[in-house]
C-alpha cells in the first residue's frame, strides 16, 4: 500500500510525500492536493518535516524505503552525513564514497534523489560555491539553504 500527503510549506512551496510498506519512498516539489493519512510513518514523516521547516529538527529518523542503484545509495548515504546548515561539494562527496574520479556520477545520482530534504541533496553545492541543479528548482534550495543558516545562526546568537 503506497500513501501521498501534502504539506504547504510557505505560501508557494509544497511537497508531497509517498510512503510505502517500508518508509518514506519519495518526496516531489509541489502538491498532489491528497492531505488525508492513515500510516504512522506518514503521521510521524509529517510532524518531523514541521519541525525541520520550523527550525527544531536537523536530522530525520523516518524509515526510508530507497530504490536505486548502489552506487546511487552510497551517494544519498554521504548526503546524510552532511550536517545541518552546511553543504559539500560534488568532489567532495565523490571523495567521501571513495570514487574521486566520479564527480559527474555524483551529481547525476544527487539529481535522482527521490527523498530531497530527507536525504539532503540541496547541501551539494558547485565546487565554487554556486547553487547548481536541483529537482525543485533553485527556488527551493536557496529557500532550504537560507532556512538552515537562519536557525544555525539563531543557535549560536542563544549559545553565545
Amino acid at each position: 500500500m503506497y500513501e501521498w500527503c501534502d504539506l504547504e510549506v510557505r505560501q508557494g512551496f509544497s511537497l508531497s510525500v509517498e510512503i510505502g510498506p517500508h518508509g518514506v519512498r519519495r518526496v516531489e516539489f509541489g502538491g498532489r492536493g491528497t492531505h488525508q493519512y492513515a500510516l504512522g510513518v506518514m503521521r510521524e514523516t509529517m510532524r518531523q518535516l514541521q519541525a525541520y521547516f520550523g527550525g527544531e529538527l536537523k536530522s530525520f529518523d523516518v524509515p526510508l524505503e530507497i530504490v536505486g542503484t548502489e552506487f546511487q545509495k552510497r551517494v544519498w548515504s554521504a548526503l546524510r552525513t552532511i550536517p545541518y546548515g552546511q553543504t559539500r561539494s560534488y568532489s567532495q562527496i565523490a571523495a567521501q564514497i571513495g570514487a574521486p574520479r566520479a564527480v559527474r556520477a555524483v551529481g547525476a545520482a544527487n539529481g535522482r534523489n527521490p527523498i530531497p530534504i530527507i536525504v539532503p541533496c540541496h547541501r551539494v553545492i558547485g565546487a565554487s560555491g554556486n547553487l547548481v541543479g536541483f529537482g525543485g528548482g533553485l527556488d527551493w534550495k536557496r529557500l532550504l539553504l537560507d532556512l538552515e543558516a537562519t536557525y544555525v545562526e539563531r543557535s549560536r546568537e542563544t549559545t553565545a
